[in-house]
């Protein structure tokens, strides 16, 4: 199997000499769930799970939720509710609809606040490598110790802030040596909720939670390490940064992928736009195997705009395919589906490309319903059903 790898921005053959796989997924900030936008970046990665575990590997397969955030806090504060209480509330929604949409179960589902131990002793091996720094309470890694800094953007260092700074950082933080210092551990605020530390009360930076979790569950060196697009940088280049640091291991990470954003008619999908489509709504209407199958018809590494309209489309491909894996089978000569089965192992071997799969599965299901009524067409259906829940398909 070829798997794009962002850092070195190419194809490249996956291997795990030990057949085990570890893979961490950077999951959702529970203040919005759950859009089309995370069912697209988490159903890619369920996929490839599902397609990894169909090859053999065994699989440890960890996603975490960013239950102490910045935007989780000022969505709390503008419902007039516990911040704690909406991410309850927001990460049940998400699992709920992972469940309602036939996601894989996770190994492990870990939350920030579950592992402050961790994150503190992360920070407290960056500060003794002399790559952090303490002000005020507040802990910051040093951006210009690390020379390798960029290795996964490929961003120039000179255009690195305008975009860290969409992304959450304060360049104007008196207690930086350099804007584009990113922290590790916040000194208390009012009304924010805090951990006891060895730099006083405060809370954990963002980047530096996904380090110590990934690390806690999978060791020093993660195989796969995904998320979307968008947290190439600065996440993902901090995390490097950090991980690699501490644990003393190069590289932290084997292959990293990444998922394109999803866009909506013709423009952002954004909360601000108020043009999020959530999918416990779309379930209301399709099935979630329609919703699969629109998804999927796209490839992971691509940007895509969503259309509303185009899911009846996919609701009557679901149906067929619905129909090709229950047609009743005759006891004549057995249907050779072997071409189209193949097509389809070779579309997801190359880089996971789930269209070229459907459109592989779509044939399997032409030749079942086209096949004489007198053909033993059982052996064809249950291939058909073994490709399709690699796609995460239910036929039902």
């Amino acid at each position: 199997m070829r798997v794009f790898n962002t850092q070195s921005q190419s194809l490249e053959e996956f291997t795990s000499e030990s057949g085990h796989v570890g893979i961490y997924v950077c999951g959702v900030t529970p203040y919005d769930t759950t859009h089309t936008g995370h069912a697209f970046t988490f159903l890619t990665f369920d996929v490839l799970v599902r397609y990894l575990r169909y090859q053999g590997y065994e699989v440890t397969y960890v996603q975490n939720v960013t239950d102490i955030d910045d935007d989780v806090l000022r969505k709390a504060r503008e419902l007039g509710t516990d911040w704690r209480t909406l991410g309850t509330r927001e990460t049940n929604q998400y699992l709920e609809d992972m469940r309602n949409l036939n996601a894989l179960e996770f190994d492990h589902y870990v939350a920030a606040t579950e592992h402050i131990a961790e994150i503190i002793d992360c920070v407290q091996k960056l500060i003794e490598a002399g790559v952090a720094y303490e002000v005020n309470g507040n802990v910051y890694f040093e951006v210009s110790k690390d020379p390798d800094f960029g290795k996964l953007s490929h961003i120039p260092r000179g255009e690195m802030l305008p975009i860290a700074n969409e992304r959450g950082n304060f360049p104007d933080d008196p207690n930086k040596r350099d804007p584009l210092d990113f922290v590790l551990w916040q000194a208390a605020q009012p009304d924010e909720p805090t951990w006891i530390s060895p730099w006083g009360e405060g809370r954990p930076g963002w980047h530096i939670e996904c380090s110590a979790m990934s690390t806690r569950y999978l060791g020093s060196q993660i195989d796969i390490h995904g998320g979307g697009y968008d947290l190439i940088f600065p996440h993902h280049e901090c995390e490097i940064a950090q991980a690699e640091t501490a644990q003393g291991v190069k590289p932290f990470v084997r292959y990293w992928m990444h998922v394109g954003m999803t866009q909506y008619q013709g423009e952002k999908m954004s909360k601000s736009l108020g043009n999020l489509v959530y999918v416990k709504d779309l379930l209301k209407t399709y099935s979630s195997d329609a919703i699969r199958l629109y998804l999927h018809a796209h490839h992971y590494r691509t940007s895509w705009m969503w259309f509303d309209h185009e899911m009846d489309g996919w609701e009557k491909a679901a149906l067929t395919l619905l129909d090709a894996a229950h047609r009743p089978s005759g006891s004549g000569a057995p249907l050779d589906v072997t071409d189209s089965r193949g097509r389809f192992l070779a579309a997801m071997e190359n880089d996971l490309s789930t269209p070229g799969a459907i459109a592989a599965l779509m044939d399997m299901a032409s030749q079942i319903q086209n096949a004489d009524d007198d053909a033993d067409i059982s052996g064809a259906q249950a291939t058909f059903r073994e490709l399709g829940d690699l796609l995460g398909l239910r036929f039902a």
